[in-house]
């Protein structure tokens, strides 16, 4: 049983203690990890291309620049910044080691090799010496941070004096209707696609209900600037479906 003292927090809809989360993030990736690429076609119909050209778009990649990619799992990020900048590095870090197995498979990884680093790690503590990157990146991995906020003041810490954050997450759409009917897609058709294409419904129901636990657009611009950074912005994807957040360590 846990102690009474202990800190607690949200994984999906449950009540968990910050100790165990990390935990169960893993567990999660760890079995969704070789069919985490095709889920994201399927359940967003491609659409989360889109939205990582239009991450691209807003950070615009210049050549030589390094790249911390949190979170970043099988590569998709890390692989088009390097295409983007031309030539530069990029390290990608996960917590889970299989997610980073499955992103060294992928014909970009070799083709980019002797640009990128893949390295098992946590957010909330970096294995990186102060002022290091150029740019930070996060995607689809932030809501699963056991604290978000410290994971936003590690990116702070780690990037160089005028380095670049970039947030991609899950977010609140502004109309309740609209939100209602893309519950009802999440809630009712993700986790049975994941039971289809994956064998795995709980993992999706679990990815589903942490979307719906993440701050909302201003709350999360808010902690993007406690953690230091200026310039601080966000632009609604799909009208809030995902947002993308920015801010410089100026």
């Amino acid at each position: 049983m846990a102690d009474q003292n202990d800190k607690t927090t949200h994984f999906g809809f449950e009540t968990v203690s910050e100790d165990d989360k990390a935990g169960l993030v893993q567990g999660v990736f760890s079995s969704v990890a070789s069919k985490y690429d095709i889920m994201n076609d399927v359940m967003s119909g491609g659409v989360h291309r889109i939205w990582k050209d239009a991450m691209m778009d807003w950070l615009a990649p210049r050549a030589g620049q390094k790249l911390l990619d949190v979170a970043g799992g099988t590569g998709d990020i890390s692989f088009r910044f390097l295409k983007r900048a031309g030539y530069g590095h990029a390290t990608v870090l996960d917590l889970t080691e299989s997610m980073l197995v499955e992103g060294r498979k992928r014909a970009e990884a070799e083709q980019m090799a002797d640009q990128l680093d893949w390295i098992t790690g946590d957010a909330m503590a970096l294995p990186f010496a102060d002022n290091t990157f150029d740019v930070y990146t996060i995607s689809f991995g932030i809501r699963n941070v056991t604290r978000p906020q410290e994971a936003l003041n590690e990116a702070f810490r780690v990037l160089k004096p005028g380095g670049r954050l970039m947030v991609l997450e899950f977010s609140q759409l502004p109309n309740p209707a609209m939100q209602k009917a893309y519950d009802l897609y999440s809630f009712n058709v993700i986790p049975r696609m994941g039971q289809v294409i994956a064998g795995d419904r709980d993992s999706y129901q679990y990815l589903v209900e942490s979307i719906r636990n993440f701050p909302d657009q201003e709350t999360f611009l808010g902690m993007v600037r406690d953690a230091g950074f200026g310039n601080a912005k966000y632009r609604n994807l799909t009208m809030g479906v995902a947002c993308l957040h920015s801010g410089w360590k100026l």
